[in-house]
């Protein structure tokens, strides 16, 4: 079975709405929420994979702040080793590039997407958060 790294980005506003990001048809898992992000590439470091990613993904620059969590999962022909990050925007407006839509979502409307399983224990997490 194929395993994967991957890194995703928990962006709060400062209006303590969570940036989610719907994958387009296009993409595995389509129609489902994730946080933006993506693969870990050859000798690359979390950090630097996440900003890079998000550059493309979304067109900002992030600061990559503590970690969230780390969860396996298993899909049916991968699987998948998520990182999650806190992180804030440093500079640009996000535009999607590779996703169906970007939503600013709070943090107690969260369980009204459906997420990708592997984000899932992230969601929860941050459900518990307080300020």
């Amino acid at each position: 079975m194929k395993r994967i790294v991957v890194v995703a980005a928990v962006i709060e506003d400062k209006d303590n709405r969570i940036m989610c990001a719907l994958r387009s048809p296009s993409m595995s898992l389509p129609n489902y929420w994730e946080f933006p992000g993506g693969k870990v590439e050859e000798k690359e470091n979390h950090e630097a994979a996440l900003i890079r990613e998000i550059r493309e993904e979304l067109q900002v620059d992030i600061a990559v702040n503590e970690p969230i969590i780390d969860v396996k999962h298993t899909y049916d022909d991968v699987e998948v080793h998520l990182y999650t990050y806190w992180c804030s925007i440093g500079s640009g407006k996000p535009r999607p590039r590779e996703h169906a839509e970007l939503r600013w979502v709070l943090r107690n409307k969260l369980d009204e997407l459906t997420w990708a399983p592997a984000d899932i224990p992230t969601v929860e997490i941050i459900k518990e958060k307080k300020d």
